[in-house]
């Protein structure tokens, strides 16, 4: 099931025309992303890369920036599981603010890799589970 998972825009990242800068769009993906992985999976993205070696660096990017993050805004992220290969998997995002407006959309490709070669190795089972039951449609607060 897809999951939403909320932060505000803070003053850091903001430019000086009072909106979030692309960058730390990204920079607040990344953070929904590892967020995510509790609600999901059962594990926290920490322990995941520092007790169990494995990570899911992105590969490939997708985005469409709707309309500007502004300073204040509490951004509503819904995250959900587009596909989920052998050694990676899709990850879709939508970025609603409070007044419900889409802001942001992205696809993002991630590879499961063993973090002390860098090696890309197949999805462990105890994630898959997990990933593959992430879909659109039903979401979790």
């Amino acid at each position: 099931m897809a999951v939403q998972l909320q932060r505000g825009v803070d003053f850091p990242m903001v430019d000086l025309a009072n909106i979030a800068y692309y960058p730390r769009i990204f920079d607040l993906a990344h953070r929904f992303f590892e967020d995510s992985w509790e609600l999901i999976c059962g594990i926290k993205y920490s322990e995941l890369i520092l007790e169990k070696h494995i990570g899911f660096p992105v590969v490939h990017v997708e985005s469409d920036f709707i309309a500007p993050l502004r300073y204040g805004d509490q951004i509503r992220a819904t995250i959900w599981i587009s596909k989920v290969g052998d050694t990676s998997c899709t990850w879709s995002y939508e970025f609603h603010n409070q007044e419900e407006g889409l802001l942001w959309t992205s696809t993002q490709v991630t590879v499961c890799v063993d973090m002390d070669s860098m090696e890309r190795i197949s999805i462990p089972i105890f994630l898959r589970e997990g990933l593959e039951n992430c879909v659109e449609g039903v979401f979790n607060e």
